[in-house]
């Protein structure tokens, strides 16, 4: 199969720079993305990147999270600023950009919105979302059975539990939410009811 992309060498920098547990969790949003993609005949190459290199900014410490940030001109509200983990999808880009050589946008933007969603995402956005939040090694989230289920049959419907499910979480714990994944959820509540 000709390829852009040398998955073989992707794996080998992420296994180096990401925590064994956080590259088996990646390993399983790559399987779970290729099975979703595969059931909605998109096209697997731009899926595997994804999946990828969603978590590749991970790792990294905080305060390189910051001076990345910086050092692009990337904007950091207050709520990032103070707890620099929810810029892990931001500096995941820049890092899939800078050093793994993408530039293609709609791979950028599933790494950019795969924890917080967006209004009207593309098909990639949304498999590397929802793939994020079901793989194998996830165990603890809420109606992991059900979304699991769902997925097969509609994957707006399960996006719209998984962001539920996400927007609940964070009230209930009295953590941030980011206007964003807010927005989400009633657009994609809207285009279910509407249907």
């Amino acid at each position: 199969m000709n390829t852009k992309y040398n998955f073989d060498l992707i794996r080998d920098r992420l296994q180096k720079s990401l925590s064994n547990k956080r590259y088996i969790h990646t390993l399983g949003v790559e399987k779970t993305a290729v099975l979703i993609a595969e059931r909605y005949n998109v096209g697997i190459e731009k899926v595997r990147v994804s999946a990828l290199l969603h978590d590749c900014a991970k790792d990294i410490s905080n305060n390189q999270k910051l001076e990345i940030c910086k050092k692009y001109n990337i904007e950091v509200n207050k709520q990032e600023n103070d707890n620099p983990d929810l810029l892990h999808a931001k500096v995941g880009a820049i890092i899939a950009k800078t050093i793994y050589n993408i530039d293609d946008e709609e791979i950028l933007n599933a790494i950019i919105y795969h924890t917080t969603g967006r209004p009207n995402m593309s098909i990639l956005e949304k498999i590397i979302y929802v793939s994020d939040y079901i793989e194998p090694g996830r165990t603890r989230a809420p109606h992991l059975k059900e979304i699991r289920a769902l997925v097969n049959q509609d994957l707006d419907k399960a996006l719209l539990f998984i962001l539920e499910d996400t927007i609940n979480y964070l009230q209930e714990n009295n953590s941030y939410i980011v206007p964003i994944t807010k927005d989400a959820y009633i657009y994609y509540k809207q285009i279910i009811i509407n249907r």
